[in-house]
């Protein structure tokens, strides 16, 4: 009986077979090691510390409130304050200079062309007086109007025997050639002078219009001038400016009529007291701050313009609607609140948070948070705040039950093993050792050499050599 012989495999099929033999044993080594890998890792304890989440929660808390007794809140110099509707004095100090007043500065120039012969405002600052003498000056117009009035005055003196009508006629010349003189501002006394002579005079004095300091001077003697040029600049100083800047968020206190006071360095000590006089229409883009301006007497003449002065702008807000004002201690203003501690019936000291509004002086407008009648601390709210945070912190953390600390190994391995740990309770003052996770890459350390046998799957452990130190994972 013939037995059929099976084919012998293939030597694609025997390299198949050896390899899934020999790739066995490496996956099921490999699937061990990556189950047992994190049992050299410490798992926190369910009682350990999150610490992340405890900051958080104090931060979401906030201040908490303050109890303290009588005796405690003297000690660190708690003081109280009613809230009170008030109007706010506001008070608005800034710089000012002194300047000009532009409704009294007068420009002389002359209303005919001629020469300058003799000039008696000769040099800038000088102060002169309305109807002095300023200039002498040669014009063939001026000589020929004096010439014109003496011949209307002879005119008349002929035909004073004759006809009514003629004599008005001959009047009216003479007047008529006085008024042209006078238009041309020769003054009164020399026309006078001229008709009583009966010469006509080459120069004509020009006397000030106005009395005051030449502040600028454009002409010289000798200098030939035209209708119309300016020859001087003359103010009157016995009325004064002091312009200075009021910031944008300020313009709300200021109006005109408005008190104000300015002060000098020249002069320390004395004030000058005077009304706003106008506040500019214009702002600076560049500064953001409007103009004022406050008139001062000067009468004698000791403010000098171009001097700095430190003005006071004094105005009480509405007095028909007050709002309710604390002093400003009692407000600790961080850089996104205001806040306030509010005095309860029972004594407590609650944190509030409020909105503020304008300032003057030691008080401070509250828009929201507190009502009329309140009680709120009025100094140390800064230890007060300190306080109530602590004690924000320190309740978040006495809620927890204790923390989970890692004895450090001792020399006796009798009496304390390593990696042994123990419950301790919370204690501020005591250094705490916190088990860390260990990277899988970081071998940790082993515990000291040891001589005698280490049950380990019953194997005796060899003792490392001077300065190494043998791994757990390590195989022999």
């Amino acid at each position: 009986m013939s037995t059929a012989v099976p084919p012998a495999p293939s030597r694609g099929a025997r390299v198949r077979r050896l390899a899934l033999s020999l790739g066995l044993p490496v996956v099921a080594a490999g699937i061990a090691w990556y189950v047992t890998r994190g049992d050299a890792t410490p798992a926190p304890t369910a009682t350990a510390h999150d610490h992340a989440a405890m900051s958080g929660a104090a931060t979401r808390d906030g201040p908490r409130p303050v109890q303290l007794t009588p005796d405690q809140a003297r000690r660190i110099g708690i003081t109280f304050a009613a809230v009170e509707a008030t109007p706010l004095v506001r008070e608005i100090r800034t710089v000012g200079q002194v300047v000009v007043d532009e409704t009294r500065v007068q420009t002389v120039s002359l209303k005919v062309e001629g020469w300058v012969e003799t000039l008696h405002a000769d040099f800038t600052g000088r102060a002169i007086r309305r109807g002095e003498p300023l200039l002498r000056l040669y014009s063939p117009a001026l000589v020929t109007a004096q010439e014109e009035l003496l011949l209307a005055r002879r005119l008349a003196r002929d035909v004073a025997a004759g006809t009514a009508d003629t004599r008005a006629g001959a009047d009216d010349l003479v007047a008529g050639a006085r008024r042209r003189l006078a238009y041309w501002d020769v003054p009164a006394d020399e026309i006078a002078r001229i008709e009583r002579t009966g010469e006509v005079q080459r120069t004509v004095t020009l006397r000030s219009p106005a009395s005051g300091v030449i502040t600028e001077k454009r002409v010289t003697t000798g200098q030939r001038v035209m209708a119309g040029e300016p020859l001087l600049l003359v103010a009157d100083l016995s009325t004064v400016w002091v312009e200075g800047e009021v910031y944008e968020q300020d313009l709300r206190a200021v109006r005109t009529g408005q008190p104000a006071t300015a002060e000098f360095d020249a002069w320390p000590g004395e004030a000058w007291r005077g009304r706003i006089a106008y506040v500019y229409p214009t702002l600076s883009p560049e500064t953001r701050t409007a103009r004022v301006r406050v008139a001062l007497a000067n009468a004698d003449g000791r403010l000098r313009p171009g001097l700095y002065a430190t003005l006071r702008l004094r105005g009480a807000a509405d007095a028909a609607a007050p709002g309710l004002t604390v002093p400003r201690n009692a407000v600790l203003v961080t850089g996104e609140r205001a806040l306030v501690f509010r005095r309860l019936a029972n004594g407590t000291l609650e944190p509030r948070e409020v909105e503020v509004g304008a300032a003057a002086g030691d008080r401070i407008e509250i828009v929201r948070g507190l009502a009329a009648g309140d009680t709120v601390v009025a100094s140390a709210t800064f230890l007060l705040d300190a306080e109530s945070n602590l004690g924000t912190a320190l309740g978040g953390m006495g809620d927890m039950p204790g923390m989970e600390v890692t004895v450090p190994p001792a020399r006796d391995t009798a009496t304390a093993r390593p990696g042994t740990t123990a419950r301790m309770p919370m204690d501020p003052s005591m250094p705490m050792a916190m088990p860390m996770p260990a990277s899988p890459r970081t071998r940790t350390p082993t515990p000291a050499p040891r001589t005698t046998p280490s049950p380990h799957e019953g194997h005796a452990m060899p003792a490392p050599a001077q300065g190494g130190h043998v791994h757990p994972s390590t195989p022999e």
